[in-house]
């Protein structure tokens, strides 16, 4: 089994808000450093995108890439890749926990492997850097209510 990164942050606000801003791909190159464009594929039967295509430009790695996503329940969801051109696999989550008062704790994990060699703890570190800042933005963007 791949190793994982993962990193959590609270957010002064309720688990359906953040949901909310996470479900909302049109709006991720708003407050997504890394994706530059965001087109929802394909739909399920509730509305929520089962398959998006995303363009990535992460300085040295540049993507164009489609992720399947899985909803669970109203707190929960995971993706895993469809097509790349940079990479072999990816997979990820976004988990919601109520945190009281209003807050929700998010935690973000991911696994991504590249087509080209990089020593793992290289992959790790950039792994962490893409989880933080995806987090700083998700917190930036549900607490700004924009």
């Amino acid at each position: 089994m791949a190793e994982h990164t993962s990193s959590s942050i609270t957010i002064e606000a309720a688990p359906a808000d953040v949901m909310g801003v996470i479900a909302d791909f049109a709006r991720y190159p708003d407050w997504t450093g890394e994706v530059k464009e965001a087109e929802v594929l394909k739909t399920d039967d509730q509305g929520r995108a089962e398959q998006v295509r995303l363009v990535m430009d992460a300085g040295a790695i540049k993507d164009d890439q489609v992720l399947g996503y899985t909803w669970t329940g109203e707190h929960e969801v995971s993706w895993t890749l469809v097509k790349s051109q940079m990479l072999r696999s990816l997979d990820g989550s976004y988990i919601l926990k109520p945190a009281g008062a209003g807050s929700t704790e998010v935690t973000y994990q991911l696994t991504v492997d590249v087509k080209i060699p990089m020593l793992g703890m290289i992959k790790r570190k950039a792994e962490k850097v893409i989880i933080d800042r995806a987090l700083a933005g998700l917190k930036k963007r549900v607490e700004s209510g924009k």
